[in-house]
């Protein structure tokens, strides 16, 4: 079962007639295979309408949808011979950022990214994707195994930030996420990464700091959520769609500015609706960016990262 947004109720009452037409003809024998027809074609045009004009701040509910796929889903269709590494080595293991070893079409890959979770069991145990210092250190010590075995880097992001909880702050959040930040920045390898759900705050730049960030067609990459900037500016979170019309936070609008280097297409209606689809696609546009970035070594590799993330906003 599909979870519908607030603007796709339209789509959602099309399917719903559908899905009863369906019953009606396995129940009573009834031929109404024309008229399912009909519903289906005026579907599937109503849904890529939908979101071929899809606001900003409906994108940010896209990018949230509950059944979008996560880093687990990327690691089952996209990857395979993941070899799962734990623990930062200084306090304990963080399951909102996962990683280790993988393939990538062959290629072998060191996949770092942000887990959210599927179900209330499975969201608290990896803490909605909100990494903690442990987390951004163990992704700083998988950056360097791979630097060490001269393996390019991915990155999957998606995360509304890093956790704000006195814990983190404790145990040195900040320092730690400018420290992944600065670990990204100095790989001497290859790397890739890709803005596949929420791109919040430092807590995105800690494993975005590539040199090529990919953005899935749906996704939102930003410094504050929209609700964060309307109560800073407008003492309301009801402004969040303003916001983040304001603040341009969409693909499109980033890949204009040279924020991202590429947008990666996703299934009609959202890469929730087939996740394999959508996982493959990212890998084929992985592998293409990791290509074109093997036949450099590592001070080219280093300065040209840097320079890429000088030039923003320049």
């Amino acid at each position: 079962m599909i979870s519908y947004l607030d603007f796709e109720k339209p789509v959602a009452a099309l399917e719903e007639r559908i899905a009863q037409l369906r019953n009606v003809n396995a129940l009573h024998d009834v031929d109404v295979a024309n008229e399912i027809g009909r519903l289906e074609a005026k579907s599937a045009e109503l849904l890529a309408s939908t979101y071929a004009s899809l606001t900003p701040w409906q994108k940010t509910q896209v990018a949230r949808h509950p059944q979008r796929p996560h880093f687990r889903d990327y690691v089952v269709h996209a990857f395979s011979d993941f070899m799962p590494l734990g623990g930062d080595r200084l306090y304990g293991d963080d399951l909102a950022i996962m990683g280790g070893f993988a393939r990538l079409n062959g290629r072998r890959v060191m996949l770092i990214g942000h887990e959210k979770g599927h179900d209330t069991k499975t969201r608290i145990a990896h803490n909605f994707g909100m990494g903690k210092p442990e987390g951004y250190r163990k992704a700083i010590r998988l950056m360097q195994l791979a630097s060490r075995f001269g393996l390019p880097v991915v990155t999957l992001v998606d995360t509304s930030g890093a956790f704000p909880g006195i814990e983190a702050e404790e145990r040195g959040q900040a320092e730690a996420i400018a420290r992944a930040t600065e670990a990204c920045l100095a790989l001497e390898v290859p790397m890739v990464a890709a803005i596949v759900g929420e791109g919040g705050s430092g807590g995105a730049v800690a494993l975005a700091s590539a040199n090529r960030v990919l953005m899935m067609e749906h996704a939102v990459y930003s410094v504050i959520s929209p609700e964060g900037c309307a109560s800073i500016l407008w003492r309301t979170s009801e402004k969040a769609a303003d916001a983040a019309q304001a603040m341009k936070v969409t693909a499109q609008h980033l890949k204009r500015d040279n924020v991202i280097d590429r947008i990666v297409k996703e299934p009609v209606g959202g890469a929730h609706r087939d996740p394999a689809v959508a996982a493959r696609a990212l890998g084929a546009a992985i592998g293409e960016e990791l290509d074109l970035l093997a036949g450099q070594n590592g001070s080219q590799l280093v300065a040209a990262r840097e320079a890429r993330f000088l030039a923003i906003g320049g």
